[in-house]
């Protein structure tokens, strides 16, 4: 598909926070016990609202300018009123809402399906922490929630990491495919200097089915919405790597056990391998904060607890997305 700037890859996913870890960066974020009655109710940290904000608006402006990063800088807002005066505000206010609102949308029921099941089962919890990134052509870097560990047990992890995937796809499936059916294919040149965005292969078999098989010049000219759908696609392919405090480390161990951290372990040096082996360093961010928050998945706090059939089916069928779901070049430059 065509349109792109490099960038770093979005991240979205819970982080388990072991009690004796990090208490000093959580604790504003985590339900306090007050150390003394108290009729009022203790104040909560606007961060996550703020942060919100933010990305919404981050999320606006690089959908309004067809993705162009954007450094908040007196000379770049000058540049962006330019923008807005050639195309019109119309197209501006358009492209900026068709984007930011689907993939906003995708972001917060991806980061409700967690927090929600976090609620049900009274896990201590942050709010959705949105992550603004004006400056890449995605205009943010997904979120995180921080979920204090050693408080789940098998079943509850499983229900807690896999309801944020799940929740994300029920609305990134449908703008994805809503976008290809809006969609024009063009006839492309791949000059030196031009760039396009890989297709997985759950889109690839959209396009297939409305458009039928293209010609190998040939490409489809991306739309906010189908960009929207994609970004949302990408988003949970990457967070279904089996690897650490990804949700797929989370399902994966719910799942195998210890053994998932074998799996983890093999990924982590495949994935560095092929970065160095190809000469590609895009995901290289990505790579240091699963070495930062640790590679391994800790125990839960019972992992003795059955799953059940249904849970065991819809863990692997979840699992399975990352094959259709992960461009491992989501930018290709030519």
């Amino acid at each position: 598909m065509s349109d792109a700037t490099n960038s770093q890859p979005p991240s979205d996913h819970v982080i388990i926070i072991q009690p004796s870890d990090y208490q000093t960066e959580i604790k504003d974020f985590l339900p306090q016990r007050p150390t003394q009655p108290s009729h009022r109710p203790a104040p909560r940290s606007k961060l996550p609202i703020i942060l919100f904000v933010l990305t919404c608006l981050s999320t606006f402006i690089v959908g309004g300018t067809n993705h162009s990063p954007f450094v908040p800088t007196p000379d770049q807002f000058a540049r962006l009123y330019q923008f807005i005066q050639q195309v019109g505000w119309d197209t501006f206010l358009f492209n900026g809402f068709s984007y930011a609102g689907p993939v906003m949308l995708i972001l917060l029921s991806h980061e409700m399906g967690h927090y929600l099941q976090s609620k049900r089962y009274h896990i201590p919890a942050t709010r959705p922490l949105f992550i603004p990134m004006p400056m890449s052509p995605f205009g943010t870097m997904g979120a995180v929630i921080l979920q204090r560990g050693g408080v789940a047990n098998r079943k509850q992890m499983f229900d807690v990491a896999v309801s944020g995937p799940l929740a994300g796809l029920v609305f990134a499936i449908p703008f994805a495919y809503w976008g290809v059916l809006n969609s024009t294919v063009i006839t492309t040149i791949k000059q030196e200097g031009t760039y396009s965005y890989g297709e997985p292969l759950i889109l690839k078999w959209m396009i297939s089915l409305v458009h039928g098989p293209l010609a190998e010049n040939q490409d489809v000219l991306l739309n906010p919405l189908l960009f929207a759908g994609w970004v949302g696609i990408f988003i949970t392919a990457l967070n279904l790597i089996p690897i650490g405090q990804l949700d797929g480390g989370h399902i994966l161990y719910t799942l195998i056990g210890k053994r998932a951290n074998i799996v983890a372990k093999v990924f982590m040096i495949g994935a560095i391998g092929y970065m160095v082996y190809n000469n590609e360093f895009g995901y290289s961010l990505l790579i240091l904060l699963l070495i930062f928050f640790g590679i391994t998945h800790p125990p839960t706090a019972d992992d003795t607890v059955p799953l059940g059939t249904k849970r065991i089916v819809i863990g692997w069928l979840t699992l399975a997305f990352f094959i259709i779901g992960f461009t491992v070049t989501p930018i290709i430059f030519h």
